[in-house]
């Protein structure tokens, strides 16, 4: 019963500094979004849009708001398809974005599942099986930027696909340097992909860009890197470009 109470009270202490929180609540972690936004965005990007939902939070706030949705199941882009196709400022791509052109395999659970990855995870110690998979295809996003966005700033990018964010990241060159705003996701999935919050914490504080935490109570930011902080449980982060 103590052990019990210790893990409880450990537990409660990491979700109060948002660690293992990041599953939450979508309107919360766009609401920290926003607050670093000073004007209506014109341009978001949503990689790893799955069925839609935080694509739903953004034009809820910001009706007028271009949205761009990476998603590369078949059946959620036919889904999305369907829902947004009343929205000329809805563009759905079926494609998953990463540090290649070219084709990959899509693992998941079942058909259109959130968990599905680029890895084919090892979940059986949650009685998961990831036996289902399609072939899809994949992008660097600067090339997408370039050519269909024009190099465009883009206020900001939501980033979710089940721990190859590091991959996509590292594929973004040029358009880095014209976003505003980043989040994204860390979790069980970068122990699958081997990737580390201190793969992180380099990436964007050398490309310029200060980073938070999403909290219960808001934003924590992250000044320094720490071993304590490589916490395996799904975790929302907000990278910020520093202004020059």
């Amino acid at each position: 019963m103590f052990l019990k109470i210790l893990n409880l009270i450990e537990l409660t202490l990491a979700h109060l500094q948002g660690k293992g929180w990041g599953t939450a609540s979508i309107k919360k972690e766009f609401s920290s979004v926003s607050s670093f936004l000073s004007k209506s965005p014109s341009l978001c990007v949503d990689i790893g849009g799955n069925i839609g939902l935080y694509t739903e939070e953004i034009l809820r706030n910001f009706p007028l708001c271009k949205v761009v949705i990476f998603e590369p199941s078949i059946s959620n882009s036919n889904l999305l398809h369907s829902k947004f196709s009343e929205n000329a400022n809805v563009t759905i791509e079926q494609k998953a974005v990463s540090n290649i052109d070219g084709e990959a395999t899509l693992y998941s659970d079942s058909d259109g599942s959130g968990l599905a990855s680029l890895t084919k995870r090892r979940l059986e110690h949650f009685d998961i099986s990831f036996e289902h998979s399609e072939k899809i295809a994949v992008i660097r996003f600067e090339d997408y930027w370039k050519s269909e966005l024009g190099s465009e700033n883009i206020d900001f990018v939501k980033l979710d696909i089940e721990g190859h964010e590091l991959d996509a990241l590292n594929g973004f060159g040029e358009a880095l340097k014209f976003i505003n705003v980043i989040q994204f996701e860390f979790g069980g999935c970068n122990i699958d992909t081997r990737t580390f919050w201190q793969d992180f914490w380099y990436f964007f504080t050398e490309n310029n860009f200060d980073l938070y935490r999403i909290a219960p109570f808001g934003k924590i930011k992250i000044t320094k890197y720490r071993e304590l902080d490589e916490f395996f449980s799904t975790t929302n982060f907000l990278a910020k470009r520093i202004s020059a």
